[in-house]
């Protein structure tokens, strides 16, 4: 089995084009559409592999978008390892509004995943000779799957000794918190509906942080900003970084950037300061590439040198 498994429950045909300006009840002329592979795991995987990571996509797949993504992958040069169901593959599309630069992304809901689907996509992890040394479980659940699926998947990966990678939002978020995991990225926004409260400056971020590591949730915390940067907490030291100055040509797929970096960089042994500036560099690389194109190890290794790092 690969060094790094990546999950993606919820896995996506992501279409990109763009027009002069979004308005209602007009016809809008967009440009010819970029397909690109997506889902949270899906993404990760594809920037593991940039990377030189040993790392394998584990994920759902159905129907005519499920056999473009598997192909879209395979060009990458992804390895897979899919589970069938009987539902279409989700699409997700963003549009570039060229007039204002702004971007438009409009998420789909995933096929309903019948128990023995979600239940074969545990199976698979469970069943591996050789359990991966990193698993990274990113993105939302589909709908049929409980709200208790990443919880389930952390006892598993725990009793096989593999450590967990976690990317999500909402209440499975919180379940899986409650098992234990090496690392989590939520947003901002994701940690305040977490914890329910306001967050309102760096002094209640790092604390809210430092919570979820004193309470065993997370070993390590590692908190996107948006434009404001990156926080990361460990039990032992709290990073901040500054965000770097970039054109951005798209957000998406930028957090997922963030992740794969700091994970092909912790499996080179690399310490967590070291791990944080690579997500850092990956995250703001993702912005110079269209749609979900993600970023590319040569933007990654020239700004990872442009990455401070505070301690908080």
């Amino acid at each position: 089995m690969a060094d790094i498994l990546t999950l993606t429950m919820n896995p996506a045909l992501d279409l990109a084009t763009s027009t002069a300006s979004v308005t209602d009840t007009h016809k809008l002329r967009c440009s010819a559409p970029l397909r690109f592979p997506g889902g949270g795991g899906i993404n990760v995987a594809r920037v593991l592999q940039r990377m030189g990571a040993d790392c394998v996509a584990l994920y759902p797949v159905g129907g005519l978008q499920g056999q473009q993504l598997r192909q879209l992958l395979d060009a990458e040069q992804v390895r897979s390892r899919c589970v069938e169901i009987a539902g279409e593959t989700r699409q997700s599309f963003s549009v570039l509004e060229t007039s204002s630069g702004r971007e438009f992304r409009f998420v789909l809901p995933g096929p309903t995943l019948a128990p023995a689907e979600w239940q074969a996509c545990l199976g698979c992890v469970a069943a591996l000779d050789a359990p991966p040394r990193t698993l990274v479980a990113s993105g939302s659940l589909p709908p049929g799957v409980p709200t208790d699926f990443y919880a389930r998947l952390v006892r598993l990966a725990r009793a096989a000794g593999t450590r967990v990678v976690l990317d999500t939002s909402g209440p499975a978020l919180a379940e899986a918190l409650k098992e234990g995991v090496y690392l989590v990225k939520p947003s901002l926004r994701e940690l305040r509906e977490l914890t329910g409260l306001p967050l309102a400056d760096e002094a209640q971020w790092r604390a809210a942080a430092q919570q979820l590591v004193a309470s065993g949730q997370a070993e390590v915390v590692a908190l996107s900003l948006g434009g404001q940067g990156a926080l990361l907490v460990s039990a032992e030291q709290t990073w901040r970084a500054p965000a770097l100055a970039q054109q951005v040509l798209s957000a998406t797929g930028a957090g997922d950037s963030f992740v794969g970096a700091m994970v092909w960089a912790l499996s080179r042994q690399a310490g967590l300061a070291e791990a944080f500036r690579y997500g850092v560099a990956a995250g703001s690389a993702a912005l110079l590439s269209a749609g979900t194109g993600l970023c590319s190890k040569a933007d990654v290794e020239r700004l990872y040198a442009e990455v401070g790092l505070n301690q908080a």
